[in-house]
């Protein structure tokens, strides 16, 4: 049976850049780095001689369940990937939403870094999450990241539920 989500990974180019881009910009605190290699970590993602250097990153003042980290970062020493076609349109692509409290500061300040937007700040207009606002934007391996403020409502619920489960 399904008891949560154990955290979200996405693979990058060069960690150092990606663990500044999620710590320094988005606001990510960083747990740990280690590297892997042996048996264990060639057996798990299937590659002979698998190297590879991971970041694991945690949303700022959440209390940790039964991971300690909500992302992982990991760049492949060997064997070294190259990425593909990141449109998100096609089959197997991801992106990751993020929930901000004041979306459009966020995006001026990410902007001003040099961060790629699909569009500014869009207004949800219908939905369960009307109200809201959200945009889309890449990371520095043009992997898709989703800013979500959500409307007045549904933080409202949000913090309901955290209170009824502390």
């Amino acid at each position: 049976m399904l008891q949560g989500v154990w955290h979200f990974s996405f693979t990058v180019m060069d960690l150092d850049r990606s663990v500044d881009f999620y710590t320094r910009l988005l606001g990510f605190e960083l747990v740990h780095v280690q590297e892997q290699r042996g048996d264990y970590t060639s057996r798990l993602v299937g590659y002979p001689d698998a190297h590879l250097r991971i970041g694991q990153l945690a949303v700022p003042g959440r209390a940790p369940g039964y991971s300690t980290h909500d992302l992982e970062l990991v760049q492949y020493l060997n064997p070294t990937g190259t990425r593909q076609d990141p449109q998100i349109c096609h089959p197997g692509a991801a992106h990751m939403a993020l929930t901000v409290d004041d979306i459009h500061a966020l995006h001026r300040t990410l902007e001003r870094s040099g961060v790629r937007f699909f569009s500014p700040p869009n207004a949800i207009t219908s939905g369960v999450n009307e109200g809201g606002w959200t945009c889309y934007f890449e990371d520095p391996d043009a992997i898709v990241l989703e800013l979500v403020q959500p409307p007045v409502h549904r933080v409202a619920q949000g913090a309901t539920a955290h209170s009824s489960r502390s």
